[in-house]
């Protein structure tokens, strides 16, 4: 199905937080409608079964693959808006320390099933992916639920940051690609793809017309469709690459790798953390590192309400009404 744009004309909304400003560029597209089923992938995989062995921080693959227990999935699940809120303000009051927000672009609202849908191409080894998830799980969680999320890492030569994976990943695959998650939506569908290749290498990513090939061999309307219009917004610059209802987000909307005072890692602080760590960081923020994820969280939120046909309570929340506001401009 071809998206064709139908109004040229560019308007554009400034959000700012910290020292940065952030551009929401808006066209008006024809969304894109599709029924069909979304994947749901396997819960382990053979060949890449979980890591249980305690490794050294720089290195870990320790927990790869394994599942979060109900507690730790609550505290993505059930984070309270009240977090939302206050690090909304801390982003419209600039009072952050870290910046948040990137360049964003108007994309085609892509309908799976009559309801709004986010998209997001990743890969395991990348380290702003593995950072970023945080922030999309939170973001997420506002619109429905994770059924299941597992513990991950970026590559061992690009960065070893503690991360969550949609699904288990093909780690020692020389290229694979996991398509689908647990996710399910009561406001917008959840399209994930992410390319797996070895760990314990540094980055590696597939080209969009590899994932396109990969998706139409699924013989699902729905990925083939998400790949397709990745295509065709023609604003690919690397990973993660997400779409969050009508709006385009090349790259991550912060780069957040937070303080650490372990000095088992001096170049990405976040890699001297353990999964627990940050959760428990996200479960009671009180750090530049935490209000970051859930600011950067609200950004991705905002996109999602301004989009048409999306309602969902966490739009009314003060703070993030007031970003909804600026993005429509």
């Amino acid at each position: 199905m071809v998206f064709v744009a139908v109004l040229a004309v560019q308007v554009n909304t400034y959000l700012r937080s910290g020292n940065r400003s952030t551009t929401a560029t808006t066209t008006t597209f024809q969304p894109v409608h599709v029924n069909g089923s979304l994947i749901t992938p396997p819960a382990s995989l053979p060949d890449a079964p979980p890591i249980l062995a305690r490794q050294a921080f720089g290195s870990r693959l320790t927990n790869i693959n394994v599942a979060l227990n109900a507690t730790e999935l609550a505290a993505i699940n059930n984070a309270s808006d009240s977090y939302f809120e206050t690090a909304a303000s801390m982003f419209l009051n600039h009072t952050l320390s870290s910046t948040v927000g990137t360049t964003t672009y108007a994309a085609p609202a892509f309908i799976v099933n009559g309801k709004p849908t986010v998209t997001y191409l990743g890969a395991i080894s990348c380290v702003y992916c593995g950072e970023n998830r945080w922030a999309m799980a939170l973001a997420l969680s506002r619109f429905g639920s994770f059924q299941q999320l597992f513990w991950g890492y970026s590559a061992i030569q690009d960065g070893d940051v503690p991360t969550i994976y949609w699904a288990p990943g093909h780690y020692n695959a020389s290229s694979a690609t996991e398509f689908g998650n647990f996710y399910a939506g009561k406001y917008v569908n959840f399209v994930s793809i992410e390319y797996s290749s070895p760990i314990n290498q540094g980055f590696n990513m597939g080209t969009l017309s590899y994932f396109q090939q990969e998706a139409v061999a699924q013989g699902n309307p729905v990925y083939s469709n998400a790949t397709k219009i990745l295509i065709e917004l023609n604003n690919y610059v690397g990973t993660p690459d997400t779409i969050w209802g009508s709006y385009s987000v090349p790259g991550a909307d912060a780069i957040n790798f937070g303080t650490a005072t372990s000095s088992t890692n001096t170049t990405i602080p976040m890699a001297s953390l353990t999964h627990q760590q940050v959760l428990a960081s996200l479960s009671k923020p009180s750090t530049d590192f935490a209000w970051t994820e859930y600011a950067a969280a609200d950004y991705y939120i905002a996109l999602v309400c301004a989009s048409p046909g999306v309602s969902a309570p966490v739009c009314m929340l003060p703070g993030v009404s007031t970003m909804v506001s600026q993005i429509r401009g």
